[in-house]
């Protein structure tokens, strides 16, 4: 692809501000780096997956409050994490991270449990009792 072909789509979802490095050709023939702001395609792909993950966001954040599962559930959806991932990351079998999902369970973690799941969200445990 030359240089001047790359797409310069402005309409994606960080209003221009989120630039991927491509290589094309110059007029010469030689590969250089070319930054661009995606094209529609990409865009309305990328669109459509942040809101899927922002609705299964809401709907874990919904369930926490309501008493229905622990935030575990909440932060490893917001994280973006999946169950292998995070029983990777507290160092626990899958099993043992399921059933921290569930509220009775989760309320009777200890501390160093609950510090083992803070970091593995970045946040603080505080943070991880308290969702708003």
């Amino acid at each position: 692809m030359k240089k001047e072909e790359v797409p310069q789509d402005g309409d994606n979802m960080h209003e221009g501000t989120f630039k991927q490095l491509f290589y094309a050709t110059d007029n010469a023939g030689q590969y250089v780096p070319v930054t661009s702001v995606g094209w529609e395609p990409e865009n309305v792909a990328m669109k459509q997956a942040w809101e899927e993950i922002n609705e299964r966001v809401e709907k874990a954040r919904a369930q926490v409050l309501a008493g229905e599962v622990s935030p575990v559930v909440y932060y490893m959806e917001k994280t973006i994490m999946d169950l292998p991932l995070l029983a990777s990351y507290v160092g626990k079998f899958q099993w043992q991270v399921k059933r921290h999902m569930k509220p009775a369970v989760f309320n009777k973690l200890n501390d160093k449990m609950l510090r083992k799941y803070a970091a593995a969200f970045k946040i603080s445990v505080q943070e991880l009792k308290n969702i708003r």
